[in-house]
């Protein structure tokens, strides 16, 4: 019997060992791993049972581990594409409080920005008006964590803005390499951020100009962007007329991209949150809201409810339904419904591109994980090589799934229509 008690012993105390061994392993692994790349109960990466918002960004974290990652990015470099996708975690974690979404955006402020506030790979001589998009995570983190360096990133930032070049009337070039250049991508590349930053450092008649000179970059792409057939808006325009791509009697690309548009239609939605009740843009902005929703129901599918890469010539060789754009103006359209610049009978169309976006552009993997695929990658106009703005330049462009561009913008449409 005493042999018997001590093998028992001996079986006990090695299974209670492995079972702090494993324990420890487990700690270990956890505290370098993301929560969003382990296995569910369910046996699931990504649970089936949450909402779409949850399971685009826990496919987002699981896809890249780390935010800077979010542009296919090799090495932690600042780029634009992270912040639309931490926009909708900053959104999950004020709605679920789930600790993971707070750590992916907090990890990226600690990658990208120095303790001197320097931003990582960030030129400020450039004057490229796409880098300041992810300055509103840089708001978002020093409004929660009150860190010296993000107040000094965000400071330099705002000095772009100071500096940025413009066109003779006032609006901004979108980068100092494309000379008297406006682009669509440009307003929501720059406006939210501007916005932002003036609502929560800036006071009195500073303000006051700040906020006029956003209102106004608007007004100024209205007049001289907007097709007033169709009601769509060009995605470039050269005040100069010397580029190859520009129209010689307008200044004005030849096509109406369905991103860029995306993109416009984001920027009013988004600078809405931080201009001032009282200010006389505001209903400016909303009713060009109206005529941008207008212009684009009447180009969005009627059979898919989904917008194509070149808005106005669905039917022409190579064109096809794009998922950044049909996510961006999903959004667009039920965010303003939910704040009431438009009426509530403009959900219906919303409410079509969605589903449109789950039944055709969404897959799921066994493990849980979604993917939104038929995504363009890139589109712009001139540089090197050259692109001309023409159709056939446009429907070439590389597709990929998953891109930021378009995952950010679903989150947020989620998120929209979970309210």
């Amino acid at each position: 019997m005493n042999f018997i008690n001590h093998k028992i012993k001996v079986l006990a105390f090695a299974a209670l060992s492995s079972g702090i061994f494993l324990a420890c392993a487990q700690t270990k692994t956890a505290a370098v791993s993301k929560p969003a790349t382990e296995t569910s109960k369910s046996g699931k990466v990504v649970p089936t049972n949450l909402k779409w918002s949850e399971r685009m960004m826990l496919s987002e974290m699981h896809r890249f581990p780390q935010a800077w990652m979010l542009d296919f990015s090799k090495s932690p470099k600042w780029t634009y594409p992270s912040a639309i996708v931490l926009d909708g975690a900053e959104k999950l974690y004020a709605k679920t409080g789930k600790k993971e979404y707070y750590n992916y955006i907090s990890d990226f402020g600690k990658d990208l920005i120095k303790e001197d506030g320097t931003i990582l790979t960030y030129d400020l001589d450039k004057y490229n008006i796409d880098m300041l998009n992810s300055g509103n995570v840089l708001l978002y983190l020093y409004e929660k964590e009150k860190k010296e360096k993000y107040l000094k990133a965000l400071q330099t930032l705002r000095l772009q803005i100071d500096g940025q070049p413009r066109t003779k009337e006032g609006s901004f070039w979108h980068k100092k390499i494309y000379p008297y250049q406006v682009w669509l991508d440009g307003l929501y590349m720059g406006m939210p951020f501007y916005t932002h930053y003036t609502k929560d450092f800036v006071k009195g008649a500073d303000a006051q100009k700040a906020y006029d000179d956003i209102v106004f970059q608007f007004e100024s792409v209205q007049k001289n962007m907007l097709d007033k057939k169709t009601g769509l808006l060009y995605h470039g325009w050269d005040e100069s007329k010397e580029q190859a791509w520009a129209n010689k009697e307008t200044g004005l690309s030849p096509n109406f991209w369905g991103r860029a548009m995306g993109w416009y239609g984001m920027a009013m939605v988004d600078v809405l949150d931080y201009l001032p009740k009282d200010h006389p843009g505001r209903a400016k902005l909303i009713s060009y809201i109206k005529s941008y929703a207008d212009a684009i129901i009447k180009v969005q599918d009627k059979k898919s409810g989904l917008w194509y890469q070149i808005l106005d010539k669905p039917l022409e060789k190579g064109n096809y339904e794009e998922a950044t754009a049909s996510a961006m103006f999903v959004y667009t359209i039920i965010k303003s419904v939910n704040e009431s610049y438009l009426p509530k009978s403009y959900k219906a169309a919303a409410k079509k591109g969605y589903d449109g976006i789950i039944k055709n552009l969404i897959t799921v993997d066994e493990n849980g994980v979604v993917n939104l695929n038929k995504c363009c990658a890139v589109a712009g106009l001139g540089g090197k090589p050259y692109r001309d703005g023409s159709y056939e330049y446009y429907v070439n462009e590389e597709i990929r799934s998953n891109d930021g561009k378009g995952t950010g913008p679903f989150i947020l449409a989620s998120l929209e229509f979970e309210k």
